[in-house]
């Protein structure tokens, strides 16, 4: 427990993986600006948050499990864990809880402190949208307010009584959109007047080795069309190695960089990206880049996916547009020949390029970009909560 005024309100996080760990130390700091540096913190986070003041009750990792092989061996230590942080919580009497993603631990921690009276704050709305919708109903039972990440899901907790605020996205803290693309092409001698495609293929292991092979195969093939085309190939220190091999042997001349900022400078110098379905799409927006979205799953999965999943894009850009916007190209359709066809249309004509990048402007908009960050939107509702003043907001609704 840390903070400079004991009279500060006091907050318990409860972070179970490395990105809830960025978006509590993100809320941590903006709940430290709001009160001057009075508010204490005591709760569960990984490096971000204790570099925020939290001293954590015990280590991140030990929730940060992922599959059942993984899961099966640590049950007793989770059983324990979960018992020893309801715990805390009763013998801290903090002002408000603060649970972060991670639902499997965090609402297991929720019902168990229900009858504490103490309110429940949670950071990132399940995707019932998506999937799985019966869980609004049971969310409401648990939490007193939820912070929705896409302006289009409050409605769905409001109509089961459930107080949600749209607060923003966390990818547009990041940087996206901010990239400096001349200092890309500068440093690996791309001319300015080259065609450049930003080449995502995710950051997963089984994500790069489906997609990997087939967006090279494309680039041969984009490159018959469009002479001098280069290509730039963001990724994660994890893929490296596998990445590099494999841009090696692609008869397009590929530059490959890691971190944050070569990937927003890629970004910024590309003239069109192909990327791996996901988060990155959000990216994409932010930096006005035209895309076409690609991917593949094990066919098994797939076909479980198709008798759960509930939208009907892949891309959160169509989904959030309802529209298919940015091209998608999955499964049986994510072929070199129709890849390439979709991205030269991008390269060859303007109005194609203008549509996309005016809609991606509206769907940035919509994600909080140019207004007050998603963090200090969080700690409003937060510290509202704590005063007992806050509402539903909402009027935080998709436009």
């Amino acid at each position: 427990m840390t903070g400079k005024n004991e009279s500060g309100p006091l907050v318990f996080l409860i972070a179970g993986e490395p990105s809830g760990d960025v978006l509590g130390a993100r809320l941590m700091a903006a709940l430290s600006r709001r009160t001057g540096g009075t508010v204490r913190f005591a709760g569960i986070g990984g490096e971000r948050m204790m570099e925020q003041g939290l001293d954590p009750l015990f280590p991140l990792d030990e929730l940060a499990l992922f599959g059942l092989a993984e899961l099966l061996p640590k049950l007793p230590s989770l059983i324990r864990r979960l018992g020893q942080t309801a715990d805390a919580i009763r013998q801290a009497r903090p002002d408000v809880v603060v649970t972060i993603d991670a639902p499997d631990f965090c609402f297991r921690v929720a019902k168990r402190i229900r009858a504490e009276g103490i309110p429940v704050v949670h950071y990132v709305a399940p995707t019932v949208w998506a999937w799985r919708p019966g869980r609004a109903r049971k969310l409401a039972g648990l939490v007193d307010h939820l912070l929705a990440l896409l302006p289009f899901e409050p409605p769905y907790f409001h109509r089961e009584g459930l107080a949600c605020t749209f607060v923003g996205h966390p990818v547009v803290e990041t940087g996206a959109g901010q990239g400096d693309g001349a200092r890309l092409r500068a440093r690996y001698g791309i001319a300015p007047d080259a065609p450049l495609v930003c080449v995502l293929p995710g950051s997963r292991n089984s994500e790069v080795s489906r997609l990997l092979p087939v967006f090279g195969t494309t680039l041969a093939l984009l490159a018959e069309r469009h002479p001098g085309l280069r290509a730039v190939v963001p990724t994660v220190p994890q893929m490296s190695g596998r990445v590099r091999a494999a841009a090696a042997s692609w008869s397009v001349p590929t530059v490959v960089v890691e971190g944050d900022e070569g990937k927003y400078d890629a970004m910024a110098a590309s003239t069109v990206a192909l990327a791996a379905s996901g988060t990155v799409a959000l990216e994409l927006a932010l930096s006005r880049l035209p895309a076409v979205i690609a991917y593949r799953l094990h066919p098994v999965t797939v076909a479980l996916y198709r008798r759960l999943i509930r939208v009907k894009y892949a891309n959160l850009v169509n989904i959030m547009l309802d529209r298919m916007l940015v091209p998608e190209l999955l499964q049986e359709e994510c072929t070199p020949d129709r890849l390439a066809a979709a991205l030269s249309t991008l390269l060859d004509d303007p109005a194609a390029r203008r549509v996309q990048i005016e809609g991606v402007s509206e769907v940035a908009r919509w994600l909080g970009h140019g207004g007050p960050g998603p963090s200090e939107r969080a700690a409003e509702v937060v510290l509202g909560v704590v005063a007992g003043t806050t509402a539903e907001m909402k009027g935080e609704r998709r436009p």
